[in-house]
């Protein structure tokens, strides 16, 4: 098998050892997983049946290794999953993810392999005090004494949260949890998806497009040949496609059609994943009731930031308290205007994008839309890649022998300062029908030590972001921009990370940590000495005039209120879903109009849902985490002062950033790294500040 099964062929003579996509197929996938799996489970026996004193080479470190085949070949299949599978594809998930759990359980709740761990751990880090950020940067033996505790640390700590401690019935009833919710996550996510791609909104009469704009025309008259139409526009619900219509267009009855379609994806349609999401919060709280928590938001919380639910709602609703009122404002100045402009007596939530643009057009003489000339695709990769370069002092060059998964995806080579190679970067940027929606940065390879020896990472950032049509280059709306310079920060943390271990890698850390490095990269992109570097415009070359770029800045907190209350509205109702007792739960849509009530600003919309296609929390990892959003943005938004103070491109800054949090993972606590960089514990109150609210 490891000589026809390309995916376990381990003579990758690239010169890069890049992953050989163009060799995979479908039928690859299920063997090599058995067959990693096998290898992995021989490996593990070899540790259990050990009978030398544990030591951290042959215990800890080992585990980092025993599984590596399966981790690289489950990686592949995961992020694809996402990214590029048909429904053969998909209906492997159903298969292999249940195998992968119960590997993961069987290891997690194994006693022998427990007590290896456990004599580690109190030989080495039991009683003794979690390592201090040094003083000395470049005191590799503190650097590398913090990573080796953190990891033991780590490690003990993941067998307690996943059963080690427990009886050998509840160890049982963990796996039998843990396989299930392996089945169902691919299974809401793929209800989500085909929800997304079942809607498709074609007009022909011209009165029904009124006020899109002609690229959204385009895209949509070049959606609708593709699709065999002769004649018309054809719309769906990827956002390059909706956003522009419920933003432009004048038709009220269009915007409603698109507005009702999105909001009720996957919710009682032949897609519907309410039962799903019922079945996901009873297996969530199970786990974590056997596992001695109230419930499966504190069990989520002890491993945050954080500590603690309380801490986290006291965060939010702090910002709740200030944005609530000023979101009211915002609504209430909205309605006024679509009533003075229109006539509208019935306000509506798909009025909102289009009159609040208006509004917006009215205060500061600025629309969005007039921007895309100056934000080509292959111009903002260039100016985000001369931006890192000033920042970072790294390089990106586009290279053409890496094997893709797909046509669309591009590769480029990324260099340090001294032209020490950090890594691979996959740029895979536009919708279709076998990718789920969204933006994310992925790794199919993580930074660190290998059983061969150190490895640089492979990275992918994936997006849906508008594409080119045959008359025109994709040009990208500023929210679009925006998405990849945010996805562009993930990717540093994984590209310039500096670790030992690959399990303390990159972005491998706190969760409601992972988003400062993103955050705080969307910064550059609306400072005029950054801009500069890749705003011109597609056709004549012409930087983005002053003039534009004013309006914007003048405008970046318009609506902040509610931009807020939205975020925060998304927040509580995952705690609310992870807190509750779900007994007492048996209909989807009044628990979540309950949790949401305090959030609402506009009349409730009949047979519209937001749990029933919420992926980051039912299917994406986000489940009692997507408070982290705001917490990380407070911490970004402390950050960016501190750049703001000193100069946006000031290298020691920036070295210092990149020392303190890009290249550090998981090695230390983030708090230790966040004052390691900042000189002090982050000012709560900076993002308020930010937005204008206080």
């Amino acid at each position: 098998m490891q000589n026809t099964n390309p995916l376990l062929n381990k003579e990758n003579t690239h010169r890069l050892k890049a992953i050989p996509f163009d060799l995979f197929k479908t039928e690859h996938f299920l063997p090599a997983i058995e067959s990693a799996l096998a290898e992995a489970k021989e490996h593990y026996d070899l540790l259990r049946q050990d009978q030398s004193n544990p030591t951290f080479e042959n215990s800890i470190l080992f585990m980092e290794h025993a599984s590596e085949r399966l981790s690289y070949v489950s990686g592949i299949f995961g992020n694809l999953l996402s990214a590029e599978s048909d429904e053969e594809f998909k209906a492997l998930a159903q298969v292999i993810m249940p195998k992968l759990s119960e590997f993961g359980s069987s290891i997690m709740t194994d006693q022998r392999i427990f007590e290896r761990v456990k004599a580690v751990y109190e030989a080495e880090v039991k009683d003794k005090a979690e390592p201090k950020f040094p003083l000395d940067i470049r005191d590799k033996d503190a650097l590398a004494y913090a990573e080796r505790y953190r990891l033991i640390k780590k490690t003990y700590n993941s067998f307690i949260r996943n059963g080690a401690l427990l009886a050998e019935e509840d160890k049982k009833a963990i796996t039998a949890i843990d396989m299930e919710m392996a089945k169902l996550s691919p299974k809401y996510a793929e209800n989500v998806l085909k929800a997304t791609n079942a809607f498709e909104l074609w007009l022909t009469d011209p009165a029904e497009v009124e006020g899109i704009p002609e690229s959204s025309l385009n895209a949509a008259e070049y959606l609708a040949r593709q699709k065999g139409k002769e004649s018309g526009w054809l719309f769906n619900l990827q956002p390059s496609s909706m956003i522009p219509v419920l933003t432009y267009c004048k038709n009220r009855s269009v915007r409603e059609r698109l507005f009702r379609a999105s909001s009720a994806r996957a919710f009682r349609d032949e897609f519907d994943n309410q039962e799903n999401v019922l079945r996901v919060i009873q297996l969530r709280h199970q786990r974590a009731r056997l596992l001695g928590y109230q419930n499966h938001a504190e069990y989520v919380l002890e491993n945050r930031m954080a500590e603690n639910i309380d801490t986290a709602l006291d965060f939010l609703n702090r910002i709740y308290d200030i944005a609530y009122p000023a979101a009211l404002a915002e609504r209430d100045e909205v309605i006024a205007y679509a009533k003075e402009l229109d006539g509208i007596e019935d306000f509506m939530s798909w009025d909102f994008s289009f009159y609040s643009n208006k509004l917006k057009e009215k205060k500061y003489d600025y629309d969005p839309e007039q921007l895309r000339p100056w934000f080509k695709v292959e111009n903002v990769l260039d100016g985000l890649f001369v931006v890192a370069n000033k920042i970072y002092g790294i390089s990106l060059k586009q290279v053409y022998d890496i094997p893709t998964y797909h046509k669309d995806v591009k590769t480029y080579e990324v260099y340090d300062r001294d032209q020490s190679y950090l890594g691979l970067l996959y740029f895979d940027l536009f919708p279709r029908d076998t990718k789920r929606g969204g933006a994310w940065m992925t790794t199919f390879q993580s930074q660190g030590l290998y059983s061969d020896g150190m490895r640089r990472p492979f990275v992918s950032i994936v997006g849906s972001l508008t594409p080119s049509t045959e008359e025109q280059p994709s040009l990208l709306r500023l929210d679009e921009v925006r998405t990849i310079f945010h996805e562009f920060g993930h990717a540093l943390h994984a590209l310039l990370s500096d670790c030992i271990y690959t399990s303390l890698s990159g972005p491998s850390v706190l969760w409601d940590f992972v988003e400062l490095p993103s955050q705080i990269m969307e910064n550059w992109l609306l400072k005029e000495e950054a801009l500069a570097l890749f705003a011109k415009h597609y056709q004549t070359g012409e930087p983005l005039p002053q003039a534009f770029l004013d309006k914007v800045l003048a405008a970046k907190n318009f609506l902040a209120g509610i931009g807020n209350i939205n975020q925060l509205r998304y927040g509580i109702m995952d705690f609310a879903w992870h807190t509750a007792a779900p007994d007492l739960i048996d209909d989807v849509d009044v628990f979540e109009k309950q949790v949401t009530e305090k959030f609402r600003l506009l009349p409730t919309i009949e047979n519209t849902n937001i749990s029933c296609s919420f992926s980051h929390v039912f299917a994406g990892g986000y489940s009692a985490g997507y408070y982290s959003y705001k917490w990380a943005e407070a911490l970004e938004a402390d950050a960016w002062a501190y750049f703001e103070e000193e100069g946006i491109f000031n290298q020691e800054i920036a070295q210092i950033f990149k020392e303190t949090i890009l290249a550090r993972g998981n090695s230390y606590h983030p708090m230790e790294l966040f004052v390691a960089f900042r000189g002090r514990k982050p000012d709560p109150d900076a993002v308020l500040r930010r937005d204008g609210l206080i």
